[in-house]
């Protein structure tokens, strides 16, 4: 499956209803057992995708709408796995990945595809931007990764982010990745709210329990709208919309981002008193 995003002016966002917000931001049937779904977005040419193998490898195919002669021939891309234990097979090189660890593969790699290992079922969440240089493969773990702890039990909104694919970490053109870990107790995510002009942003959140959701606010930030979320579903940022959101209970998201820069501070701040 490879769905479609167009993007959108966010004047024309103003008049848009729950259902169409929905078609136009939400990705929610990327995760699907056995598949490897995409969404193919025109932010940034961004693509969002969810590759769940279960008995056998599932190998990585090169969609016509790319026009390249395989899918990384001008791309790069980031995967974090979100669940059980895993494998990636790039070009015959294997690479295990345990939940919260992420691989990034460099411009040019030609072959790929995902595998459960020890009878464990990974999920693998798989952001792909246009690459202009190769950077190498490389593997790093959660505990490689840097962490920053944010925000107070008082405001609901002790977190842990863990960056992945940035400036002073994985190497990449124009992809950053990571993901953050809400404490128990705690439910707001990325508050106080920003925009980045120079960048789109996709979240992707997981580890939200069954019959639980996330109330997502997006939009300009002087006229917001929610979207409702589920395990495992994605949501297209575009970079003049805020993107923040609170869980009914603890929860997890990953981040990513393409545009014109690989600055993580890149941001333009909006206020709580500000935001309508």
């Amino acid at each position: 499956m490879l769905k479609v995003i167009h993007s959108i002016h966010p004047g024309d966002f103003k008049s848009y209803q729950t259902q169409k917000i929905r078609e136009n931001f939400l990705m929610d049937e990327l995760a699907q057992q056995g598949q490897i779904n995409f969404a193919y977005t025109h932010y940034d040419r961004m693509m969002v995708g969810v590759a769940i193998p279960t008995g056998e490898k599932l190998s990585l195919e090169n969609y016509p709408n790319l026009r390249a002669e395989y899918f990384l021939e001008r791309r790069e891309m980031g995967i974090i796995n979100v669940a059980g234990a895993g494998e990636v097979i790039a070009d015959g090189q294997v690479y295990s990945l345990n939940k919260l660890d992420c691989l990034y593969l460099g411009k040019g790699v030609k072959e790929v595809s995902f595998a459960a290992k020890g009878g464990d079922s990974p999920v693998f969440y798989i952001l792909s931007a246009p690459a202009h240089h190769t950077y190498p493969t490389t593997l790093m773990t959660n505990e490689e990764a840097v962490k920053v702890n944010l925000g107070d039990v008082a405001t609901a909104n002790q977190r842990t982010i863990n960056k992945y694919i940035h400036l002073e970490g994985i190497q990449s053109c124009q992809l950053v990745m990571g993901l953050t870990i809400l404490h128990n107790g705690s439910v707001w995510n990325t508050m106080p709210s920003h925009v980045h002009d120079r960048r789109m942003e996709a979240y992707f959140y997981f580890d939200v329990p069954e019959g639980q959701r996330i109330f997502h606010f997006m939009g300009e930030g002087n006229e917001t709208r929610h979207i409702l979320m589920k395990n495992y579903d994605a949501v297209v940022s575009p970079p003049w919309s805020i993107h923040s959101g609170v869980g009914t209970s603890s929860y997890s998201f990953i981040w990513g981002m393409a545009g014109e820069n690989l600055d993580y501070t890149d941001m333009d701040p909006v206020t709580l008193t500000d935001i309508r």
